[in-house]
């Protein structure tokens, strides 16, 4: 075998090793708006576990394209003696942002919100399938491109792309955040009002970017991101989420995910 094709081998053998290492995938959000589904649940509140099943039953019943469901475990049921791990107190604070967007002062557990309008309804097949259609029918008001880099390290690389449409610019402070979540979590109960049960949830919501304002003239915005990926997170089981919100209004004018490629 002569120098050139001892090279060659070498080069065939390699490149496997480096696209199995480095991963890329993108998606761009479609021509309508796809509702989004905000599930405030908590491991501590023995009412939420229908919630959760609930909310996983959504991926199989919905194409990605009709909705983004989300699980947000807020962190105000802690104290009664167990301590949710995939709760923030972020979600906490979204959750009192929304229900005072829509005058209202109570927040519990389970409370859904799609679109950021709370709906009460939500265990009724037909409320919830005439929500979704109300808002799939409408022509998206944004657009949002989203990329993922993963070399195979704990670090990836999240970009995204936001880009309002000319008749939904006057008068709205609009903001594009980007979101990772995880599927088929599960947990062992030890105190609280689920002691002793194992939890199944998916959806929930890992990583919640900052906020980032699109420009009102120009009605684009661009975010890059180096996220770094604990060992806990099961990458297979991750998945990619971006919105776009009205932040006055209390309106989600697009959303989209994907599944992670990592």
């Amino acid at each position: 075998m002569n120098k050139l094709s001892r090279a060659t081998v070498a080069l065939s053998l390699v490149l496997p090793v480096l696209a199995a290492q480095a991963a890329s995938c993108s998606i761009s959000s479609p021509a309508h708006t796809v509702a989004l589904v905000e599930l405030y649940t908590s491991e501590g509140c023995s009412s939420c576990p229908p919630a959760d099943r609930w909310l996983g039953e959504l991926t199989q019943r919905y194409a990605a394209d009709r909705l983004v469901p989300l699980s947000l475990h807020v962190d105000y049921w802690d104290y009664i003696g167990w301590q949710d791990p995939y709760a923030q107190a972020r979600f906490s604070e979204r959750q009192r942002w929304l229900s005072q967007l829509g005058s209202t002062a109570t927040i519990y557990t389970p409370e859904v919100f799609v679109g950021m309008k709370e709906i009460r309804g939500w265990r009724s097949p037909d409320s919830f399938e005439n929500r979704i259609q109300t808002i799939n029918r409408q022509p998206a008001r944004a657009r949002i491109s989203v990329q993922m880099r993963s070399s195979g390290s704990a670090d990836v690389d999240l970009s995204a792309r936001f880009d309002l449409d000319e008749t939904a610019r006057p008068g709205r402070m609009a903001q594009g955040i980007v979101i990772v979540y995880e599927k088929q979590l599960s947990s062992e109960v030890s105190a609280g009002e689920n002691r002793g049960a194992k939890l199944r949830h998916d959806n929930v919501v890992r990583y919640w970017s900052k906020p980032v304002t699109i420009d009102v003239k120009t009605g684009q915005a661009e975010w890059k991101q180096v996220v770094t990926l604990p060992a806990a997170w099961k990458r297979e089981n991750l998945g990619i989420a971006a919105l776009v919100q009205d932040a006055q209004g209390g309106e989600v004018l697009q959303a989209v995910s994907m599944p992670a490629c990592v």
